[in-house]
């Protein structure tokens, strides 16, 4: 959003009409307008009010009520923490007796508000004019909660005794937002927070999940986030933020609460420890935190079975174990993977809906779709999930059936 969008929302009549405006509904955006505009607000005002009207409404998957009382960019909405998770980042300091934090690249504000919450005292700095002044509002119900338009590498961190990053990782042009994958390439880079390491301070910083192991610091412990299924950060701690023993931490979130597995090693995918076997049983599904921590091998073994594949994130075990770390399906038929035969046993058992999973395998689950169920006519009335998968350099089709988890419960 460029800066005169925003401009028109920081006026006593812009923050009016913001917050007079109710729920976002994307059909009746026109009528809206039509109405505003007649009401006498410039075109302006009620073009940005529109806009932060509809990120409202998305942001509420990541602040809940409280972004009705946020104001957002697209890209600054899409980079931020879930308030959930910034709480989490937030009482690490506090466990730490952190009192005094500098959030370098606070973005629009969302963990310095879960710090803020905690009473700690903040210094949010951000290098985007634009930017800064929504973390400033963002900001106000906290009057302990500062910021700073400046840059990360620029910032004096004399009196505080804690630093978070939340590094840009995306580049924004008029087509949208491009992610950065080069760490060294971050706004700050990752080599600017192994300086800030190496002078003792207790230092956080969320990056994306999909960073490689070989890219991690050493001497830091590495926590990978997921909520409701999804994968969100992983999250760096140094020195007393880092918690003894642990490298590796795979925190998964849901709606029965939370739940953590972890490794005192370094990632060694050649070294997994773990025996591969054929399918049997129970066909398990790893989260995708435990995934990208290179867990899967801890997985396999707490749930008493074996990989398929040694580089290939399914697990199968004799018996039912109940995870939080896994989705368990019931193996009903392994069928090796050749699209007429498998459009003959859809055929066979009247399959109408199919979900389609895969590991390890270049097929594209929506055109195998198009090829196994029929394009025309009457479908069946059956539904069914296959898992499309490898052992060594056969391809198979596994047929299996959902199991519900008590992670699933609300």
């Amino acid at each position: 959003m460029a800066a005169e969008n925003i401009v028109p929302l920081l006026t006593p009549e812009g923050w009016e009409l913001l917050n007079s405006m109710g729920p976002y509904v994307e059909s009746e955006s026109l009528a809206v307008s039509d109405r505003l505009r007649k009401a006498g607000h410039s075109p302006e005002l009620v073009s940005a009010a529109l806009t932060q009207a509809r990120l409202r409404m998305k942001a509420r998957i990541k602040f809940g009520p409280f972004s009705d009382q946020m104001i957002f960019t697209q890209a600054g909405l899409e980079q931020a923490t879930r308030l959930t998770v910034a709480a989490r980042h937030a009482q690490r300091y506090v466990t730490a007796g952190i009192t005094k934090i500098a959030d370098l690249g606070c973005g629009i504000g969302a963990d310095s508000m879960a710090f803020a919450s905690l009473d700690r005292k903040v210094t949010a700095v951000e290098s985007d004019e634009t930017t800064a002044a929504i973390a400033t509002m963002n900001l106000m119900p906290w009057p302990d909660a500062v910021v700073v338009n400046g840059t990360a590498e620029e910032f004096d961190l004399d009196g505080h005794d804690g630093v978070w990053l939340d590094p840009a990782r995306r580049t924004t042009s008029t087509s949208g937002t491009t992610r950065i994958f080069d760490p060294e390439a971050f706004s700050p880079p990752l080599s600017f927070v192994g300086e800030l390491a190496d002078r003792g301070m207790a230092v956080g910083v969320k990056l994306g999940p999909g960073i490689p192991h070989e890219s991690l610091p050493a001497g830091c412990e590495a926590q990978w986030v997921s909520v409701n299924g999804e994968v969100t950060e992983v999250a760096l701690w140094f020195n007393t933020l880092a918690r003894p023993g642990i490298r590796r931490a795979a925190l998964v979130i849901g709606p029965a609460g939370a739940a953590e597995m972890t490794s005192d090693a370094d990632y060694d995918p050649e070294n997994q420890d773990v025996a591969v076997g054929a399918v049997e049983g129970y066909l398990y599904e790893p989260d995708g935190a435990v995934i990208r921590a290179g867990l899967v091998a801890n997985a396999a073994r707490d749930l008493g079975g074996h990989l398929l594949d040694q580089h290939i994130a399914y697990i199968c075990a004799p018996t039912l174990t109940d995870s939080p770390f896994a989705r368990a399906y019931k193996v009903q038929e392994v069928l090796p993977y050749n699209v007429k035969r498998l459009r003959a046993w859809v055929r066979e058992n009247n399959i109408g809906v199919l979900d389609i999973k895969k590991r390890g395998t270049a097929v594209t689950p929506e055109e195998l779709r198009k090829q196994l169920l029929p394009s025309g006519g009457k479908r069946g009335p059956g539904s069914a999930t296959l898992v499309l998968t490898r052992i060594g350099d056969e391809r198979i089709a596994v047929v299996v059936e959902p199991v519900p988890s008590t992670a699933d419960a609300s």
